[in-house]
């Protein structure tokens, strides 16, 4: 840097990168490194750093990829513990973070370690569940963890190895066969900086292997050359295009760079690039194809279609799986080709080959297993005062028993590996533990895993990862319950009272309606007045039993009487049901009927303890605290209800499904009011991000799928209970609300039954009038001019006679058939009057 330097390429590490990076800022030349990876070498805080390669940001992203295609979730990182190694893993975490997994172990070896360190941290990387290992090392001591961990046997079958793109360079640079230790590398994922096939590229390797041969050289070419060999002809079109637009080389002292007394470096002798802002853009616009493809830079600093190949360590070399692209994620397809296509990154468009992992096995691993320190799966029990039949055991005592343990155990014999258990009591038997202190437990690490009646509650799951719901749970009320004492006047309790007066009302209108309609034509309901009112009352209310003996002859009649009918059947059947219910049932001594009137209510409402139950009626339901009684056992259930809340007990309790259906089976004078206001389930809990979580799950699924969960459940629930009914809890009385809409209907059709009838009425009664004043003209006639004159007095007369109610009403009294009689007689004089008068008209 003493010199006239314009721009540097390197270095060849991201240790020294740092250091170089500094010094090129405060003199404003470019550095151009073509090896340098560490995503912490960034352009923010070095303005004058290019990367002229692959960032270890994208590599770690790749990684990230393939870990969550495999769905593992937790993995060892392997690193050499200085610049490069630590930039490398973190970004390695964050890549992770973003796919639901985690870095669960850093194995960290300090540079220059001897075999005998890289064993240590090896080993206690073994003792470990992940078995996934991520490597992101130098080639020297790399190749040393391969050689170790073949001695641990840590390359047998059920491990992962991911090794960053440095193995890729290494097994590129060697001759064919001539890796020592290929062995100890067979099964691994490598990744290496993808650069696409060209004539350029082909040219290239051509002529290096020629120059390679004719100096003795054995090493081969890898992605980091030709990154390097495009640096150079970045750095030369940037000088270039740099001078011809006119700019020129030139350099000032820096007064802040002097010479010290105590220092050994000539500072003084270092000056600052005038043109190294100037020089900077035009290597940031640099774009050309060259033997890596595309050459220019994003706003970074970094190359802009970061991609990489993903290969498989196998017999003497590795053969190639997939690509990973920071445009589309996983794919067999290579990078170039995809650019042409929108971008899918989605999970289902991820694809790799067929892997042959370490210990010559084509199953994927799992990925993890129990870690190797000689301790079992730590699973806390909570052991309860009562409720014997879901789980029971001895403090302290490994011997549990009980309908949740029994599932654990079925469901643990079907994982494909052996899982080791150690039961852990947690309770003294007289009084139930706090369920949620368990939880705590288990985020405390103070338990692997809890098994028991834990329901699956929004603030548990943010502490524990639980299992798939092997029951399914909700909160329900009991309350006490008793046989309603008989009356003299039950037969009235089915309808209300202002149900009975629309019924009774309803059946007189009716009655009167098909009066109406059937008087005029049907003689059995002509007669009197007094017999009319009779038949009314009679008919009306012989319907109710289908008993009528007056048969309807009109249409309209027939009509009316079919829908009232319907109306008839409906009444009569919901007044059957409800008074069978009433007769019946048992009535709620409390008078609560759902959760609503409960906490209406003000009355004290019991719970069991330690169970989530007080924490949801106090924050959901906002029950004070005051009203909430803790209860235990069964005995202190049943002795709470029976008390009541006006002896110190209470009106209800609320609690899961389950509970009540075993204190039901043991007391029958109580029963669940209104349905389940919750819906959750039960399931088992282990520690955040546990993998055994997810294949316990699996293992519920498949004991649900076989039977095995229904036949758990019948051997713990089979006491034999005490006989109860079906019918409901406190039946009431049916009201108008129930049926207006029936009996709107009916009056509405009778009403249209009437009105189509009266406009009949009127026509015939318009033409009944029209005849008779048309008819008797001629029979005045007949006798004398005196009588004519006296009948023309009386014909104007008559229209106002005839037009009066009265003389309506009378019309629609008489029979329709004599109507009729009498409008065709009057027709038929008319017609024989007409016929005379043309006789004696005199011809002349």
């Amino acid at each position: 840097m003493e010199k006239n330097v314009v721009a540097v390429i390197g270095p060849q590490s991201s240790g020294i990168g740092h250091v170089i990076s500094h010094v090129v800022n405060e003199l404003h030349v470019p550095l151009l490194s073509f090896a340098a990876t560490d995503p912490t070498l960034s352009a923010s805080e070095y303005p004058y750093f290019i990367r002229t390669t692959m960032s270890d940001y994208f590599q770690m992203n790749a990684i990230a990829s393939i870990v969550d295609y495999y769905q593992w979730k937790e993995v060892t990182a392997i690193f050499v513990d200085d610049d490069y190694g630590r930039g490398g893993v973190s970004a390695l975490g964050d890549a992770l973070a973003a796919k639901r997994a985690k870095i669960s172990h850093k194995a960290a070896i300090p540079p220059n370690s001897n075999t005998q360190v890289i064993n240590d941290v090896l080993f206690r990387a073994n003792m470990m569940e992940s078995r996934v290992m991520v490597v992101h090392a130098n080639p020297d001591t790399g190749m040393k963890i391969f050689s170790v961990a073949n001695k641990l046997q840590m390359m047998a079958s059920g491990y992962v190895w991911i090794v960053t793109d440095w193995l890729a360079a290494v097994l590129d640079s060697s001759a064919s066969g001539d890796l020592k230790g290929m062995s100890h590398i067979q099964g691994l994922i490598v990744l290496r900086q993808h650069t696409p096939e060209s004539d350029a590229k082909d040219k290239f390797i051509t002529k290096w292997n020629n120059a390679a041969r004719s100096r003795g050289i054995t090493s081969g070419l890898n992605s980091y050359g030709f990154y390097a060999y495009d640096s150079v002809w970045a750095v030369a079109r940037g000088i270039n295009k740099f001078l011809d637009n006119g700019q020129q080389v030139n350099f000032s002292t820096d007064p802040r760079l002097h010479r010290s007394n105590d220092s050994t470096l000539q500072l003084s002798t270092l000056k600052v690039f005038d043109g190294g802002e100037q020089m900077l853009q035009q290597l940031l616009l640099t774009n050309f194809t060259g033997l890596t493809g595309l050459v220019q830079f994003g706003p970074d600093h970094n190359l802009v279609r970061p991609a990489y190949d993903i290969l498989n360590v196998g017999g003497s070399g590795s053969r190639l799986i997939g690509y990973w692209s920071n445009y589309s994620g996983l794919s067999v397809a290579a990078p170039e080709t995809l650019y042409q296509k929108p971008p899918n990154a989605s999970s289902v468009a991820q694809r790799l080959y067929n892997v042959v992992w370490p210990g010559d096995s084509t199953t994927t691993p799992k990925g993890w297993v129990f870690p190797n320190n000689g301790q079992p799966l730590r699973v806390g029990v909570p052991i309860k005062a009562s409720f014997k039949e879901l789980v029971a055991g001895g403090r302290g005592s490994d011997n549990v028993t009980g309908y949740c343990v029994d599932i654990f155990n079925a469901a643990i014999r079907l994982l494909p590996y052996p899982v080791p258990c150690q039961f852990i009591t947690i309770g003294d038997g007289k009084k139930n533990p706090n369920y949620d202190d368990i939880i705590s437990m288990i985020a405390d690490n103070s338990l692997d895993a809890a098994v028991g009646d834990f329901a699956i509650v929004r603030n548990r799951t943010k502490m524990a990862e639980f299992t798939q719901p092997y029951i399914e749970s909700g909160l329900v009320i009991v309350a006490p319950v008793q046989r309603a004492p008989s009356s003299a006047w039950a037969f009235m309790k089915p309808f209300t009272l202002e149900m009975w007066c629309v019924t009774c009302a309803l059946f007189i209108f009716v009655g009167s309606v098909v009066w109406i309609l059937e008087h005029r034509t049907n003689e059995e309901f002509r007669g009197s007045p007094r017999r009319q009112i009779i038949t009314i009352i009679w008919f009306s209310f012989s319907t109710m039993f289908f008993s009528h003996r007056q048969n309807t002859g009109s249409a309209l009649g027939r009509f009316v009487l079919i829908i009232w009918l319907f109306v008839v059947l409906i009444i009569n059947s919901s007044y059957t049901a409800s008074l069978t219910s009433i007769l019946t049932v048992q009535q709620l001594s409390t008078g609560i009927t759902g959760i609503d009137n409960l906490i209406s209510s003000g009355l004290p409402i019991g719970y069991q303890a330690g169970k989530f139950t007080k924490n949801y009626l106090i924050e959901e339901l906002s029950i004070p605290e005051s009203r909430l009684v803790a209860l235990n056992t069964i005995h202190e259930y049943a002795d709470a209800l029976r008390r009541g809340s006006g002896d110190g007990g209470v009106a209800a309790i609320v609690d899961e499904m389950p509970y009540v259906e075993i204190f039901l089976s043991y007391h029958c004078d109580f029963r669940i009011v209104g349905q389940e206001f919750t819906k959750e389930g039960w399931g088992f809990a282990f520690q955040r991000d546990s993998p055994l979580a997810a294949d316990l799950s699996t293992a519920i699924l498949q004991l649900s799928e076989s039977g095995q969960l229904q036949r758990i459940h019948d051997e713990w629930f089979t006491r034999p209970s005490c006989s109860t009914d079906d019918t409901e809890v406190g039946a009431t009385s049916l009201g108008l609300r129930s049926f207006w809409g029936l009996f709107l209907v009916c009056a509405l059709i009778c009403l249209l039954a009437l009105l189509v009838f009266f406009i009949r009425v009127c026509w015939q009664y318009s033409r009944y009038s029209s005849s008779e004043a048309a008819g008797e003209p001629s029979a005045a006639d007949a006798v004398g001019p005196t009588a004519a004159a006296t009948d023309t007095v009386e014909r104007a007369r008559r229209p106002s006679r005839l037009g009066s109610f009265r003389e309506l009403i009378e019309f629609v009294d008489k029979k329709e058939a004599e109507v009729r009689r009498t409008m065709k007689r009057r027709q038929s004089e008319k017609d024989n009057q007409a016929a005379g008068s043309s006789d004696a008209q005199p011809v002349s």
